[in-house]
């Protein structure tokens, strides 16, 4: 079954996916692979850089049951065949791979966050059962996936093993209060046990009637959102044996195969400018799988020609990907429309927002890009922001806008660019 296998396959269409942003332990427990896997990371026992899963989903028509792969494979008793039910043995039913994105919850790492919410088709909102709901982070994560536009949202109730039925239903109640005249307000909430795989099915099955595949858009000119880059190569590899660098990230609309010619901006900066790099593409891949054609939906990493020098270390985050000479310009100054909050989000004390003021600096996240911006002119309707570094933003994107108080970046609203 080439959906499971390292094999080529034809198009991104065959792997029909959504991408869903997610925490490190529930994770886990849905494919089997722990993302966060950085060292700093590890010792710290937190997200900070956004982290990458893939995973297929199963159906067993038999039991009216979804599951992942690592799911079915981690029930399978020794000696049983593959892609069969763990209930039932009936054969299971391929419906998609999605994609998941693990994004820090800390409100340090807010902004991180923010980038992730920009490749999102759907949203799981974790919220421990044994804290009162809703933590200063909580009305954070839901204030961004308002400015996200992401509508398609499972609430999951986490930790029940960690509390009294009672304690859980009296979570329950704040949860629903809490969303109540929300984005959230009518998405189902899941209590689960990531740690002891209880609903996990329930999880599933949410993805399934709630986070559909997006619609694609092949018939637009080819553009891709970079979230991650990197050099695969091993230390020590002989020059012969060098691989390009790896960009990760998302198609937002177009489609483009291997062996095209792209371009990547703003790209190279070259004396206080930034020239716009153009390569080739060697290879696309999702996860284990190599493709010949990369379409809107999930994430994937294309293989190019560039040193590998310049994507090590996600250097290449933020940047924008095309056709040659089909960008958007690169800014250095852009004329914002901006919707402040009635409150500042992620603060422990509900404080009311300001208006923004001449020469006030400014954190922004734009897509995965995230840039400094000087409120250099106030007008009657909009700011006009200076951008350090400059930017190349896709059209109607959304500019996510936060300012430091009490020495955080907290969020305070999002705007649009001027036409």
């Amino acid at each position: 079954m080439q959906y499971w296998t390292s094999g080529p396959c034809r198009s991104w269409n065959e792997l029909v996916v959504s991408t869903i942003p997610i925490k490190t332990t529930l994770v886990k427990a849905l494919t089997g692979d722990w993302t966060d896997r950085h060292s700093e990371e590890q010792e710290r026992g937190i997200s900070i850089k956004l982290g990458y899963s893939n995973a297929t989903i199963l159906y067993c028509p038999e039991c009216d049951e979804y599951l992942t792969y690592y799911m079915a494979e981690t029930a399978r008793k020794k000696g049983k065949p593959r892609f069969n039910c763990p209930s039932c043995s009936a054969t299971l039913e391929f419906k998609r791979n999605i994609s998941f994105v693990d994004a820090p919850g800390h409100e340090i790492l807010m902004a991180t966050m923010l980038s992730g919410a920009s490749l999102m088709n759907g949203a799981c909102l974790l919220i421990s059962a044994d804290e009162k709901c809703p933590q200063p982070q909580t009305r954070e994560h839901l204030g961004a996936l308002k400015i996200a536009n992401i509508e398609n949202i499972i609430i999951i109730q986490n930790k029940i093993d960690a509390v009294s039925k009672e304690q859980a239903l009296e979570n329950y109640k704040q949860i629903k209060e809490f969303v109540k005249d929300t984005i959230a307000q009518n998405a189902p909430i899941i209590p689960v046990s990531a740690v002891f795989g209880a609903n996990l099915n329930l999880i599933v099955r949410a993805f399934e009637e709630i986070i559909k595949s997006p619609k694609i858009q092949e018939d637009e000119e080819f553009q891709f959102l970079v979230a991650r880059s990197f050099d695969i190569n091993r230390p020590g590899t002989e020059i012969n044996d060098l691989n390009g660098g790896v960009i990760g990230g998302s198609v937002l609309k177009g489609k483009v195969q291997v062996g095209e010619v792209i371009e990547i901006r703003p790209g190279l900066r070259v004396k206080n400018k930034y020239q716009p790099l153009r390569t080739k593409i060697a290879s696309i891949s999702q996860g284990s799988n190599l493709l010949e054609e990369a379409k809107p939906g999930g994430l994937i990493g294309l293989g190019t020609m560039l040193d590998p020098a310049l994507t090590r270390g996600d250097s290449l985050i933020g940047h924008l990907v095309g056709r040659p000479d089909t960008l958007p310009e690169i800014l250095s100054e852009v004329e914002v429309q901006v919707n402040l909050l009635e409150r500042v989000l992620g603060s422990e004390v509900q404080m009311k927002v300001q208006q923004l003021k001449h020469n006030e600096k400014l954190l922004l996240v734009v897509g995965t890009e995230k840039t400094a911006g000087t409120v250099i002119k106030i007008l009657k309707n909009s700011y006009i922001l200076s951008l350090t570094p400059p930017i190349c933003a896709p059209v109607n994107s959304i500019f996510a806008i936060s300012r430091i108080i009490n020495r955080r970046y907290r969020l305070i609203g999002y705007g649009k660019e001027v036409n």
